[in-house]
């Protein structure tokens, strides 16, 4: 462990470190101002090859900075209030003392220092600091496992609400998101839009082309589809195999007249050769959608079968 010994006295400077060294305390430095031991614990936060300071040995009465001051500017940083201080002083005003213990020294030394009295509380003031780095080492490493088992939680409510396909929200999530803005437009009295879009012969196409080349088409669909929702409340799920949805709060009949033609086109533009379709040569979609303001009396089940007939 290393103790950082501050007076501007050389003789003192050198007194205390033969005890603290001969009492195998921990490998000691030391400096003759409270400025050159400010930059000293600055510039050790940058230099990898610094040895961290464990213990302060700090003299009260030092020209231009005293030892009050220099803890006051120490427990402002967050990188160095962990670091006990130890005032010594000949000064016995119990005024000053409490100063020095309210600008954050965890201990007092009185001159002329006694030898015994110096190694019990170094070693005290360093078992504290052992202390505190193995609370926050601990605090760290359970931070990191609470951040991992989020970011986990996060990835897995991400999946169980994703089609794995193509990435869109998946029918689970679809039928939770329905009733919640269902209830929300029947409480509201605002009005609700559901689109359901059916890829044409698309049985057709797997028989054509194959099933990765089905996978490949359902992707791209999925990322037309979602162009076209600008809205933070718009959404778009995979309702089944070949079908998509997409929920539209607060949209009336004109505005889902919009959306239904800009989602058909997206998906026309595509230009997916689907050489097998008796109505194109390239996918095409159907798209069917219906509009309510719901209320208490109106079933959900039959605004979801009406925008499947249309």
């Amino acid at each position: 462990m290393a103790i950082l010994l501050v007076d501007d006295k050389a003789d003192n400077r050198l007194l205390l470190k033969r005890i603290l060294e001969k009492g195998e305390v921990g490998n000691v430095l030391t400096l003759s101002s409270a400025e050159k031991a400010l930059d000293y614990l600055d510039n050790s936060q940058h230099d990898p090859l610094s040895e961290p300071i464990d213990l302060i040995l700090m003299d009260f009465q030092m020209p231009e900075i005293n030892g009050i001051e220099a803890c006051r500017i120490i427990q402002a940083y967050d990188y160095l209030k962990d670091i006990p201080v130890i005032m010594v002083t000949a000064n016995e005003d119990l005024h000053l003392l409490e100063e020095a213990f309210e600008s954050g020294a965890v201990d007092f030394l009185q001159k002329p220092v006694n030898k015994i009295e110096l190694l019990a509380r170094s070693k005290a003031a360093l078992r504290l600091k052992a202390e505190t780095d193995k609370r926050k080492k601990r605090e760290n490493e359970l931070l990191k496992v609470t951040t991992s088992l989020e970011q986990a939680n996060r990835q897995l409510h991400k999946l169980s609400a994703t089609d794995g396909l193509t990435d869109v929200h998946n029918r689970r999530k679809f039928d939770e998101y329905l009733d919640r803005e269902w209830k929300r437009a029947t409480r509201d009295t605002s009005t609700l839009t559901l689109v359901l879009i059916d890829i044409d012969h698309f049985k057709l196409f797997n028989d054509t082309y194959g099933h990765p080349a089905g996978d490949i088409c359902l992707k791209s669909v999925a990322g037309a589809l979602s162009s076209c929702l600008n809205r933070p409340g718009d959404f778009l799920a995979r309702y089944g195999g070949e079908e998509f949805a997409v929920i539209l709060p607060q949209t009336d009949i004109e505005g889902a007249m919009h959306v239904a033609e800009a989602l058909r086109l997206a998906v026309k533009n595509l230009q997916i050769p689907h050489e097998s379709s008796p109505t194109s040569d390239h996918i095409t979609v159907s798209v069917g959608f219906t509009e309510n303001q719901p209320r208490s009396n109106n079933k959900l089940s039959a605004f979801i079968a009406i925008a499947g007939r249309d």
